[in-house]
């Protein structure tokens, strides 16, 4: 059995990558260059993550280990090529904080304790934990049709809830492309994009991650509050929080906060790219934040403060598994707006958020307290956060494999009978065929790339920046006619696409 790991992991990195090769997840901006990490910094954060204080030596890491782990994080940083990073431990009242490297490459502008970064889908965390509180405080139902809030979406009938939206069980495809929405009224845009047509599964039966689900829930927010997303989720949770709101796209409040540039990493080399998700996306993705501002939140998921935004009973909410979310290749389950990951007997709690050019991740252990919050500005961070994780094991702190997704050691297996063909997922295509030979897998335009398959369906790719092979992701079977019908990649389900022409010569089955 080929085992399950991180959230947006290594699948969805080599998804967003091919994808960004044909034009579609961020725009460059006109510096390039080799990335050059600044002097590492190390900070005692200190207190409750609500409150100031300093490091005693009876925190989360031991005190002299810290430069280790200092020096260790610049390393890193150098050899995938990412231009800055920002880590923060909490456990037992005490923060620890380290900086490294710069808000963009080569600009001497040093990344530093209070720097935002664009924190991508763990924007759903905190957008899900507001939509809970309206919850708790009766202005939204979470088993109510949500046509009830919003006639657009009467068409999605009684099964479509804030619950299963919370849980990427609502059946809905990701999404569209961010630049064929933007200017989209958020009306227009669940018009489109939100029908009955546009569901993958039904609703309740399973899982499949959805940006567009998410825009939904932004919506509903809007609804119930009489605010836009970003001054309800200012207002009503970051605030309250103790963090200064920054969003990574325009639309969102202006605060002052610098805010790093995201970057591409390739070929040992880093080149900033622009952050171009649509407004009418910000629920799903336009937060900007700190590792710090990481922790709070991490603290407020596992040990909500009495006089907190997030009441206790909303935030276990969150932690527990929903029945129909199997999350196959994400996590080892799903919630109420987090990923569920098992290890040794414990469940730890969290999101992963890749931005254009970004790579975050937030991790938190409700029954000892632990809370790791990693941020980065480049799409090495993602390989980065692997080799971190490894080290703060070495460290104490009993964080899961974060490279679990390799699968070199897995049995190699024949191709499945019956999986080439064009699977959909809203607009995009992933179409399987053959090649000098060998199955390949190609994303809409992008690239094909080689599949090795393992037992249970599941197939793996090379991984876009260190080229060793990791779980690309499944196929999945009809229940009723054994015949395979489904593509489940990056967490999203593709349907198979029998109308679709057969545009490539394949002599696999």
């Amino acid at each position: 059995m080929v085992e399950k790991r991180s959230a947006e992991g290594a699948a969805t990195t080599w998804f967003l990558s091919a994808r960004t090769r044909v034009g579609t997840t961020g725009a460059p901006l006109t510096t390039a260059g080799g990335a050059r990490p600044g002097n590492p910094r190390i900070r005692p954060a200190g207190g409750p993550p609500s409150s100031p204080g300093g490091h005693t030596g009876g925190g989360p890491l031991p005190a002299a280990a810290l430069p280790l782990l200092q020096a260790r994080l610049a390393a890193l940083t150098r050899r995938y090529a990412v231009p800055g990073a920002q880590l923060a431990v909490h456990r037992r009242g005490t923060t620890v904080a380290i900086e490294v490297g710069e808000l963009e490459q080569r600009t001497g502008r040093p990344m530093s304790r209070d720097s935002a970064v664009p924190l991508g889908s763990i924007t759903k965390t905190l957008t899900a934990a507001l939509a809970l509180i309206l919850v708790a405080d009766g202005d939204l139902d979470l088993d109510a049709p949500v046509g009830e809030y919003l006639p657009e979406l009467d068409g999605l009938g009684d099964e479509v809830t804030l619950r299963r939206l919370l849980s990427h069980t609502a059946g809905l495809a990701s999404g569209p492309d961010s630049a064929d929405v933007d200017g989209v009224p958020v009306r227009r845009y669940l018009a489109d994009h939100c029908r009955a047509a546009d569901l993958v599964l039904p609703p309740g039966t399973g899982f499949s991650y959805s940006n567009a689900g998410y825009v939904t829930v932004g919506a509903l927010i809007a609804e119930a509050t009489g605010m836009d997303w970003a001054e309800s989720i200012s207002a009503i949770l970051l605030e309250p929080l103790g963090i200064v709101p920054a969003f990574a796209i325009d639309g969102g409040s202006t605060t002052g906060r610098p805010i790093a540039t995201g970057h591409a990493s390739g070929g040992g080399r880093a080149r900033p790219v622009r952050q171009t998700l649509a407004l009418v996306e910000s629920a799903t993705g336009a937060l900007a934040g700190s590792a710090t501002d990481l922790v709070r939140l991490g603290a407020a998921l596992i040990q909500p403060a009495a006089r907190g935004p997030l009441p206790a009973e909303q935030a276990a909410w969150m932690r527990t598994p929903e029945p129909a979310a199997d999350p196959f290749g994400l996590a080892d389950g799903w919630g109420l707006g987090l990923a569920l990951f098992e290890h040794d007997g414990r469940r730890w709690v969290g999101h992963d958020g890749n931005g254009f050019g970004t790579a975050c991740y937030l991790r938190a252990d409700p029954v000892d307290g632990w809370v790791v919050a990693f941020t980065s500005n480049g799409t090495g961070g993602a390989a980065l956060w692997r080799d971190l994780c490894a080290q703060l094991r070495m460290l104490g702190v009993p964080l899961g494999d974060a490279g679990a997704d390799d699968v070199a050691a897995a049995p190699v297996v024949a191709v499945p009978w019956g999986c080439a063909g064009t699977y959909a997922n809203g607009g995009v295509e992933f179409e399987v065929f053959a090649r000098d030979g060998h199955a390949v897998l190609a994303v809409d335009d992008a690239p094909p790339v080689p599949m090795t398959f393992h037992d249970g369906l599941v197939f793996s790719v090379p991984d876009p920046e260190s080229g060793r092979l990791v779980r690309g992701g499944r196929f999945r079977r009809d229940p009723g006619t054994g015949v395979i019908d489904a593509l489940q990649i990056g967490g999203r389900v593709a349907r198979r696409d029998r109308t679709a022409p057969i545009r490539r010569a394949s002599m696999i089955a």
